[in-house]
């Protein structure tokens, strides 16, 4: 049994004609790791333990080819270690700990957690191949949402693939989504077929996500998530905004919002 599909379901539930069906969404964003232990197994057992079913996470490719999951393009700040992961060999890179923790592999992540769905942000271009690999070797298309800071690399994953997965454009396509959004429907043809617009509540003193941007994201047929949200004033400001999904680092934080709200415990997709 591929038990990576056990509870598969659509990742986003959009309507057409642009209602939304279903709860807002809550993302535990690298995991739970209130002591630093981002992106390890022990951060997202914390966010699942807590009720998160939308598990948000980074990828890079070692030297060997192995998608692991890790934020940083260089190996410093989370493992004390000099170089580039993509430098070191899945086995090395297993030998090294992110606060106490090893740094496991994406398909590792999957196997784990065979019932949340997965944000997944591609740190590089080599992992577009990588994780397109993966997704296809564990049926997994309804289960992960595809982004990138650069589009090409969300564009390379969704060429490999056999049938269609929930995508965010990158920063070209928010900038333009965000300038947009606040005047008209967007054109969602024109920015490419989208799921959603993953953004942040503002860049620098420049409101991103207002009622109007929204409205014409959700005219559109297309959801809005607002990362990165920590704080509880903040959160309920952008849910009576309208935003389908909400990433933070503080997961206990978000899961006593939703709750308030009455969108707790979180529930995934119907089949």
């Amino acid at each position: 049994m591929n038990t990576s599909r056990v509870g598969s379901a659509p990742y986003l539930l959009n309507i057409p004609g642009g209602k939304l069906q279903g709860q807002p969404l809550a993302f535990s964003h690298r995991g739970f790791a209130p002591d630093g232990e981002e992106n390890t197994l022990k951060a997202f057992h914390a966010a699942y333990d807590l009720g998160f079913r939308y598990l948000e996470t980074d990828v890079h490719t070692s030297r060997d080819g192995v998608l692991m999951v890790f934020h940083d393009e260089t190996l410093q700040r989370l493992t004390g270690a000099a170089g580039h992961i993509a430098d070191l060999s899945a086995a090395e890179i297993r030998e090294l700990r992110v606060a106490g923790e090893p740094i496991p592999t994406f398909e590792e992540l999957l196997l784990e957690f065979p019932l949340a769905h997965f944000n997944v942000d591609v740190k590089d271009q080599p992992s577009a191949q990588r994780l397109a690999a993966v997704i296809e070797r564990h049926g997994a298309h309804d289960r992960v949402l595809v982004a990138s800071f650069l589009g090409r690399r969300r564009i390379s994953t969704q060429r490999l693939l056999s049938r269609p997965v929930a995508t965010s454009p990158g920063v070209l396509g928010v900038a333009a989504a965000t300038m947009l959004g606040k005047l008209v429907r967007l054109p969602h043809r024109g920015l490419g077929v989208f799921a959603a617009l993953q953004v942040p509540e503002s860049h620098g003193k420049f409101p991103v996500v207002t009622k109007s941007f929204v409205r014409h994201a959700h005219e559109a047929g297309i959801q809005v998530h607002v990362w990165v949200v920590n704080d509880a004033i903040g959160m309920h400001r952008l849910l009576d905004l309208g935003v389908d999904g909400i990433m933070s680092d503080r997961a206990d934080i978000l899961a006593t919002v939703m709750r308030e709200r009455g969108h707790w415990p979180q529930q995934a997709p119907a089949n």
